[in-house]
């Protein structure tokens, strides 16, 4: 498992279905497993397991939150272009 430094960071999760799915979380472990068990995201809970395929540190939850929504307004294309393409089907 990856280990956030201090502070928050925002993630990407390739989806057991190939979707995408962004969130932010200050414990990326806890958050990574609650996902795989079905207690994190409602989006997430059928979709399990979940992979960890994209992180970015942020400085502060809110820079966090503003990180989570622009990510979340890139094509596929952009988010697939931050992972390098590894979460393509």
């Amino acid at each position: 498992m990856i280990v956030t430094s201090t502070g928050w960071a925002c993630y990407l999760l390739e989806c057991a279905d190939g979707t995408l799915y962004c969130g932010i979380t200050n414990d990326l472990d806890k958050r990574l497993a609650a996902h795989n068990v079905g207690e994190g995201a409602k989006y997430t809970r059928g979709r399990t397991p979940v992979k960890l395929v994209y992180r970015e540190n942020c400085g502060n939850k809110s820079d966090a939150l503003k990180r989570e929504m622009e990510i979340k307004e890139l094509p596929r294309t952009e988010k697939l272009a931050l992972v390098g393409g590894c979460a393509a089907r």
